[in-house]
């Protein structure tokens, strides 16, 4: 339950920041942004509509297409974040800050949005919209969730060319890559890494492969099952995050029926990685 209690907090919190992106470095710039708040920005140029209560129209549709891809838990925690991100921003609405240079602006709305978005995902939620879209592709196509939701953001950020126009438009992307580069430091954190554990009838071949073809090493644990006390060879491999797809391919080509866990790992020293006495 306090664990659930902080995980709203962050929500609320990410949200914020998020709505801050939106009222004090977006819209005050005529820039544009991805997904559903970039449709809301393009209504509320075009109409003067209300983001928050169009944000909240929009994301209710999606949330209601697209429960079915979120667990019990994070349709829970995203709900709650279409809410207060819809709160935050009509409560923002009327705020502002003294800046007249685009790029600084640019740069801090990616900051803000890249940090509040990355924080509702590190916590389990969404923001609905595109970020389903991000974890659909994540789960079934192993995509890089910042990188998804930046290619999904940037087809809504393309279309507001004929709203904002060229300038606007290339300050955006920028702004969106700040946002990506932020949001992916908040959920994966310095250094990412992955440890992989593999279970396998055929761990030899497995181990040969990731040796050549992915020049990682590969070390060798000594195990047995509890219930049969059949010996059992467990292969350990540190990798990055991008080597995972690589790796889940090559286990599936050999033994479909390997047993594998991965595993967070948050720094990583040693040979073919970050030399510890730095």
């Amino acid at each position: 339950m306090k664990k659930k209690i902080i995980d709203i907090a962050f929500i609320m919190l990410g949200t914020f920041l998020f709505a801050l992106a939106v009222n004090l470095f977006v819209i005050p710039n005529e820039l544009g942004e991805g997904g559903v708040t970039g449709l809301t920005i393009i209504f509320y140029y075009l109409f003067q509509w209300s983001p928050g209560l169009v944000n909240l129209i929009i994301n209710s549709f999606l949330l209601m297409a697209g429960y079915k891809f979120l667990d019990k838990q994070t349709t829970i925690y995203t709900i709650i974040a279409v809410l207060f991100n819809s709160l935050f921003l009509h409560l923002t609405e009327s705020w502002s800050i003294s800046s007249n240079e685009l790029i600084v602006n640019a740069i801090f709305g990616g900051v803000f949005t890249g940090a509040g978005i990355g924080i509702i995902i590190r916590v389990g939620g969404t923001t609905a919209g595109t970020a389903i879209l991000a974890r659909m592709t994540n789960k079934y196509l192993d995509w890089n969730i910042s990188y998804s939701l930046l290619f999904f953001d940037l087809i809504v950020a393309f279309s507001s060319y004929f709203i904002i126009g060229a300038e606007s438009l290339m300050f955006t992307i920028i702004m969106l890559y700040v946002a990506t580069k932020v949001m992916d430091f908040i959920i994966e954190g310095l250094n990412p890494k992955k440890a992989v554990m593999i279970i396998s009838q055929e761990q030899d071949q497995i181990a040969e492969k990731v040796t050549v073809f992915m020049e990682r090493g590969v070390t060798v644990l000594s195990g047995h099952g509890y219930y049969t006390k059949a010996p059992k060879e467990v292969l350990y491999i540190v990798i990055s995050k991008q080597e995972v797809s690589t790796l889940k391919k090559i286990v599936k080509a050999i033994d479909i029926n390997a047993f594998v866990t991965i595993h967070d790992v948050r720094d990583v020293f040693g040979e073919g990685f970050v030399d510890i006495s730095k």
